[in-house]
Order: structure tokens, then C-alpha cells, then sequence
């Protein structure tokens, strides 16, 4: 219960709702309880007017609520017929329980419009916390289970803020109402009836350290089922081409069946606890009728038909609101199990802290790596050490390297998506960790290896990184991409629909799009990571040809395998183990004789045209 009191603000602000919503519960509930006092008068008066048989006047008024006396007192002092006061008695039930469905009505509107209200808030709360966490956090985390916490915990935690709310609060009202009238009208009798309840009490106890238990580990399997789901709609293509439907099939129906066999344990407590309670309230009915039939028969209690015909309606009333005990108290445990998870989530501080300065930076592109050290947090290996390496205004640097030599890792940190583990990077002479994360990456452009689209039109794909453009804008990156006349060739062109991470265009298509999304942001420094693996090379020749005029005065680094002989670059980074093995022009590297001359010609060798054979 301690995990649900995060939600405390969410009511605070909403107190105006939830303190009507529970003033209309207990109204609701205060007239429904008066229609029993209402019953117990016209049963007594039809008695005592027909002077029926056994019919004994009570010894005492019965001490009904003051709506109801001076409800009788008009009634009883009218002179009017028998049949006259029974239908006037009947309308009057109908009356409350018509205000007893109109105040239920705006009980609804309140408690359970306040819980939309939360959800919305909440998932909004969760979302951008979502935004605000670093890489890292990610890598760690299954996408299945990211999507559960926003989507079936905080339908969970509703539960509580909604329904689970309303019914507390009609079952505190109805209990304490009903049992308050039921002591004023015969307190021994009440004592009796009652007596099932510590059984109920014990019960409930038990039950919801076990439904809290379980509801744990519906969520936990429940994370798993959905990570395993996702992952397999993302790599359909991959299972597909590799034929493992079959196996992909056994790992979901494994998950499933744990899932399954844990939902269907709480069900069983479930399914025992309803029943138990409905039995226990039925024991107190049948209390009612047995002892009170007892005394009515004896005599000398001062109990007539229309105390046992009350205290049935009253025990009647109770029966949903106590029944509901463990509906209720199942809902609570689960949104308290889905709420810690939440909890948990909300109190994970990102790593790359934002620096809120208050003034903005405008970068000129000025980069300076000084001495880096970095350590992914959660596999521990070093991907850079020791790198320096000074880049002015305006120069066009190559960074080569093999495979996890960590030239993307550069552009990572660049951007923080990490922060460096030792040394510093400055852009213009200021450290990147004191600007603005929004103003450091607004006026950079980066172009990842792995390219990602969304599932919107051409255009908006391209105009993703500013808040206002126009067609132009577009048509213009699209050209300088090369991508234009392919998208003039689609179905509705720039309104073009891509599929979901861009799945309906090809490998060349996207990457093309990606760089045309990076080239509209107009910005003074530019990253390329590996963007040209997908495209031929006449399709590279015209890229490279656009972008030497447009990056003609930023800085542009170009992370890559290849060497790109049209593209003039200031300097060549040769990477090896997170270390700079050598640095020069193309020239140079060439005079060298080093890993960057071998990986030139064996690129020249590989593009060299194979003789045809005779």
C-alpha cells in the first residue's frame, strides 16, 4: 500500500472531484438505507390496521432516522385509507430509489472521470520520463516490458484511482449506515447477525497477501509475454527467412503457459473467496430469519415481522458491497504491485544529467576531444581511450576504422547519448556537459548506421527535426539526398505512407531519406555514421557531389569502412581499439603504408572490373 501513495498528488489535485464523488457515495447510500425503515412502517401499519392475527403493538417506537418519523408522522395523522398510505409508502421507495440512482450517477461522473483524468495524467508522467532517460537505460531494458509499464500498469493503478475508490467508499457508507440503523433498532439482534464478519475479516487478510503475491508475478510474465511478442513482430523478416515459426511458436506458448499458470492461481483464490463470502452472508440471513423468528415466536423481545423483514433488507444490502471486498481488495494489491514497478521506474535518474543554464548556446563548430576515456556501464568494455583529437570550424574529418574499433561510439558522445568516463569534450571552448542537451543536439545533425523511420508520409519523416517547415524545404534535402526522383515515382510522392520502421523501402531508399531528414536541419556541424553502405556507387557519386557544396563552411565528421576518393576531407582518422593509430591526409595515410593504404587498395582492387573470361 505504501507504493500507491505516489498518487497522492494526482488526488490532492482532483480533491474537489473526489470529495464529491464521496459525499454522492454516501448520499446515494443514505437514501437507500431509509427504504427499509419505510418497509418496516407499512408492514407494522397494514398489521396493526388489519389487526391481523398475532399482530403484538411494540412496546416502543421503533427509532427510525428523523426523515423517516416525520415521513410517518404525516402519513400515520392523515386519515386516509389503508390502501391510500401503502401506495404513498410505495411511491416514496420509488422516490429514493430514484435519488439514491441519480446521486449514484453523479458519483460516477466524479470518482471515475477523476481516474481518467490520472490515467491521462500518469501515462503523460511516464512517457516523458521515458524521453528524459539515457542510452544506457535502454540497452538494459526490453521494450516489451517499457511498453507494459505505460500501457497495462497504469490501466492497473486506474482500477484503484476509479472503481476500487468508489467501491471502498460505498462499502465504508453501506456498512456503517446500515449497521448504524441496525443497532438503533435492535442491538442484540445486530450482535448476532453480525457475527460472521471477524471470519470475514480473517479471511480477507489471508487472501490479499496471496492475490499481492500473485499479481507480481502476472505482471512479471506478463512483461515477458509482451517482450516476446514484440520482438518477434519486429524481426518477422528475420524469422521468416531463417524458417523458425516453429521454435519462434514455442518460446511465445512457454511464456504463454506461465502467464497462463499464473493468472489461473489467482483465479482459484479467487474463485474460493467469492463463494466464501456470499456463504457468509447468507449465514447472516439466515441468523436474521432464525433468531428472529425465535423471538417473535417467544415473544417478550419486542421484535415484530417488520424488524426481521428490515434486518433481511439491510443484510440484502450489504450482501454486494461486502461480497465486493475482494474484488476490491484484489484491485488495490494489483495496482499496488503494478504502482512499485512504476515507482521504480520514476525514480531511475538518467546519467546524462541536462544542464539548465537558462541561455542559449549557438555553436560555430569548434570540436575538441581531449584525452577520452569511455566504458559502456553495462558490459564494461572500453570503447574509446586516450582519444584527442582537435577539429576547427568549418573542416571535414573521416574517422575509419574496423568493426567495434568505436568510431560510432565518437558520435554517441558527441551528441550525449553517454557521457564521457574520463577527459572531456568541448564544443567552441565550452564543455558539452554545461549546454543545453536541447541546444547541443538541435544544432547538430547526425545520421545513424541504423536508420530509423517512422510510420508517417515521406515529407514529415524528412521534416522530423524541425517544428516548422515548408514543401520546398523538403523537395530541397530530398535532391541534395538524392532521394527526389524516387519519391516522385511513389504512389502519393512526399504523402507517401512508410511502413512501419520504414519496412516498405528498400535499404538504400531509407538511408537516403535519413540523410535528407539531416540535411534540412541546416545545422554548422554534421555526423555521418556508415549512411552510404546501401546505396551503388553512381547513387553514392551524386550524394558525395551534393554534399560537397553543402558542407562547404560546417563541420562535417563522416564516420565509415570505405574510403571515399571524391570526397576532399581535411584529415583521416584511422581508429584501433578506441586508440588513433594514424592521422593525416589521404596523402599521407597513402605515403604511410599503413592499415588505411591496405584498406585503400584493397577498396580499389574490389571495384576494378573483372576481366571476362575466354
Amino acid at each position: 500500500m505504501k507504493h500507491l501513495s505516489a498518487l497522492n498528488k494526482y488526488f490532492w489535485k482532483y480533491r474537489i472531484r473526489l470529495g464529491g464523488g464521496i459525499l454522492f457515495v454516501f448520499l446515494s447510500n443514505y437514501f437507500n438505507v431509509l427504504s427499509p425503515q419505510v418497509t418496516g412502517f407499512v408492514i407494522d401499519f397494514v398489521q396493526r390496521s388489519l389487526n391481523l392475527p398475532g399482530y403484538k403493538a411494540p412496546e416502543k417506537k421503533p427509532d427510525y432516522d428523523m426523515l423517516v418519523d416525520k415521513f410517518i408522522t404525516s402519513v400515520d395523522g392523515s386519515g386516509y385509507s389503508i390502501g391510500k398510505i401503502v401506495a404513498i409508502c410505495g411511491m416514496t421507495i420509488l422516490v429514493l430509489a430514484l435519488l439514491r440512482g441519480f446521486f449514484l450517477f453523479l458519483m460516477r461522473q466524479t470518482i471515475i472521470v477523476m481516474s481518467r483524468y490520472i490515467e491521462y495524467e500518469q501515462k503523460n508522467e511516464v512517457f516523458s520520463h521515458y524521453q528524459r532517460l539515457d542510452m544506457a537505460f535502454y540497452k538494459a531494458q526490453s521494450t516489451g516490458d517499457l511498453m507494459n509499464r505505460i500501457a497495462e500498469d497504469v490501466s492497473r493503478v486506474r482500477m484503484f484511482t476509479g472503481p476500487a475508490i468508489m467501491y471502498l467508499a460505498n462499502l465504508i457508507s453501506v456498512i456503517s449506515l446500515s449497521v448504524f440503523f441496525m443497532l438503533k433498532r435492535d442491538p442484540e439482534l445486530t450482535l448476532y447477525v453480525l457475527a460472521p464478519l471477524p471470519i470475514l475479516a480473517i479471511t480477507i487478510y489471508f487472501v490479499n497477501t496471496t492475490i499481492h503475491r500473485r499479481s507480481e508475478k502476472i505482471q512479471e510474465s506478463l512483461s515477458q509475454l509482451t517482450t516476446n511478442a514484440q520482438e518477434t513482430y519486429s524481426g518477422i523478416r528475420v524469422i521468416k527467412s531463417f524458417v523458425q515459426e516453429k521454435a519462434m511458436m514455442g518460446f511465445f506458448t512457454k511464456n504463454a503457459e506461465e502467464f497462463k499458470k499464473n493468472v489461473l492461481g489467482l483465479v482459484k483464490v479467487e474463485a474460493i473467496y467469492f463463494p466464501s463470502i456470499t456463504l457468509l452472508i447468507g449465514l447472516s440471513t439466515l441468523l436474521t430469519i432464525m433468531i428472529g423468528g425465535l423471538y417473535y415466536i417467544k415473544g417478550g423481545h419486542g421484535i415484530g415481522v417488520n424488524t426481521i423483514v428490515e434486518f433481511v433488507m439491510y443484510i440484502n444490502m450489504l450482501t454486494f458491497p461486502v461480497s465486493a471486498i475482494g474484488l476490491t481488495a484484489s484491485m488495490i494489491q494489483r495496482a499496488a504491485a503494478s504502482q512499485k514497478r512504476i515507482n521504480e521506474f520514476l525514480e531511475t535518474e538518467p546519467a546524462v544529467r541536462n544542464e539548465q543554464t537558462g541561455e542559449k548556446t549557438t555553436l560555430k563548430g569548434a570540436i575538441r576531444f581531449d584525452q577520452v576515456d569511455f566504458v559502456y556501464p553495462n558490459t564494461g568494455i572500453r570503447a574509446i581511450q586516450d582519444f584527442s583529437l582537435t577539429i576547427r570550424p568549418g573542416e571535414k574529418i573521416a574517422i575509419v576504422g574496423r568493426t567495434g574499433s568505436g568510431k560510432t561510439t565518437l558520435a554517441q558522445l558527441l551528441l550525449r547519448m553517454f557521457d564521457v568516463t574520463g577527459g572531456c569534450i568541448e564544443l567552441d571552448g565550452k564543455d558539452i556537459r554545461q549546454i543545453n542537451l536541447a541546444d547541443l543536439r538541435g544544432q547538430i545533425s547526425y545520421v545513424p548506421q541504423d536508420v530509423f523511420l517512422f510510420s508517417e508520409t515521406v515529407e514529415n519523416n524528412i521534416g522530423f527535426g524541425l517544428t516548422a517547415y515548408d514543401h520546398t524545404q523538403v523537395e530541397g534535402a530530398a535532391g541534395r539526398a538524392s532521394v527526389d526522383k524516387e519519391i516522385e515515382g511513389f504512389s502519393e510522392r512526399y504523402e507517401t505512407m512508410i511502413g512501419e520502421r520504414g519496412v516498405t523501402l528498400s535499404g538504400g531508399q531509407k538511408q537516403r531519406i535519413s540523410i535528407a531528414r539531416a540535411l534540412i536541419k541546416n545545422p554548422e556541424i554534421v555526423i555521418f555514421d556508415d549512411c552510404l553502405s546501401a546505396v551503388d556507387a553512381s547513387t553514392e557519386k551524386a550524394i558525395i557531389s551534393g554534399l560537397n557544396e553543402y558542407l562547404e563552411a560546417k563541420t562535417a565528421i563522416i564516420i565509415t569502412h570505405r574510403i571515399f576518393s571524391l570526397f576532399n576531407f581535411d584529415r583521416v582518422v584511422v581508429l584501433e581499439n578506441g586508440r588513433i593509430t594514424e592521422t593525416g591526409t589521404h596523402e599521407e595515410l597513402l605515403a604511410v603504408n599503413g592499415y588505411y593504404a591496405s584498406l585503400y587498395r584493397k577498396q580499389q582492387q574490389d571495384t576494378e572490373p573483372i576481366p571476362p573470361v575466354s
